[in-house]
């Protein structure tokens, strides 16, 4: 794991239930960005965004973008 989010508080989704499988945890970054990780791996390596990329992607989904055609 990497120092700059060894201290960070991690939320996963409540649609996620109790069930662990298959579910990714976000946490807030100091610098306003956001880091991803994979919940059955929390020590493992983490995606880091600035906060333009993950407003861009927040966005991408509630337009639709990501949806399969």
């Amino acid at each position: 794991m990497d120092q700059s989010t060894q201290n960070l508080t991690w939320h996963k989704s409540t649609l996620s239930g109790t069930n662990n499988d298959n579910c990714v945890e976000v946490a807030n970054l100091p610098n306003g960005g956001r880091a991803v990780r994979d919940s059955k791996n929390p020590n493992g390596p983490t995606l880091n965004f600035a906060s333009g990329e993950w407003h861009a992607f927040i966005s991408g989904v509630k337009n639709g973008e990501f949806d399969q055609r």
